[in-house]
């Protein structure tokens, strides 16, 4: 599996588990619980976007 593939993956990952721990800080009132998810799922979304880019750079090198 390439880079750019994995990252993608490990980034869609990262942002379910974020909005998982999100709603639960939500339905928990645990504001605590709910910004480490948000700041996941962001996290998440970066990394596939990096994914994304690696994926472009890697066609244009073919």
């Amino acid at each position: 599996m390439t880079t750019s593939t994995e990252d993608k993956i490990k980034g869609r990952l990262h942002e379910v588990k974020g909005a998982i721990k999100e709603e639960a800080g939500k339905v928990t009132n645990d504001c605590c619980l709910e910004a480490k998810g948000k700041v996941e799922k962001n996290a998440g979304k970066v990394q596939h976007h990096v994914g994304v880019a690696e994926k472009a750079v890697e066609e244009l090198k073919k």
